[in-house]
């Protein structure tokens, strides 16, 4: 039964901190457009992101806290193919103005068709992705 419960609070709390983020301060919860503010000229806007931020690397502290273990990351790609796949998502990231939980998770909600049209193509290009490397072809 845990194993479904985790997943699910972590989805509760990842709509409940956008829904809170949308009410409080009339921004969208996306995390590239919140750390592409924090890059650029400081301004009133820092606080809130450098907050959010703060927030979203203590997650893992409050988890070992609740749970008494950390969660469980496993990783099974060798460090190139993980840098090289940063910089494509950062690359789609910037050229479809947005990232996953943006469009996915704020857009969506929003029913924005740009949000919809972007989180089909990243969508449909993380599964031929999975069906390559799982079948060798992109070894």
């Amino acid at each position: 039964m845990d194993a479904y419960l985790v997943p699910l609070g972590g989805g509760a709390l990842i709509g409940a901190s956008a829904a809170l983020l949308l009410l409080a301060n009339g921004r969208i919860a996306g995390i590239s457009g919140i750390v592409g503010g924090l890059l650029g000229p400081a301004g009133r806007d820092s606080v809130w992101r450098a907050a959010f931020l703060v927030g979203l690397l203590l997650g893992p502290v409050l988890f070992r806290l609740a749970a008494g273990h950390w969660p469980e990351v496993r990783i099974e790609a060798a460090l190139p193919a993980i840098a090289v796949a940063g910089l494509l998502v950062g690359y789609g990231t910037r050229l479809g103005s947005g990232c996953t939980s943006g469009h996915g998770v704020c857009g969506l909600a929003r029913l924005s068709p740009r949000s919809a049209a972007a989180v089909a193509t990243f969508m449909a290009t993380a599964i031929v992705t999975v069906f390559l490397v799982r079948h060798g072809v992109a070894r």
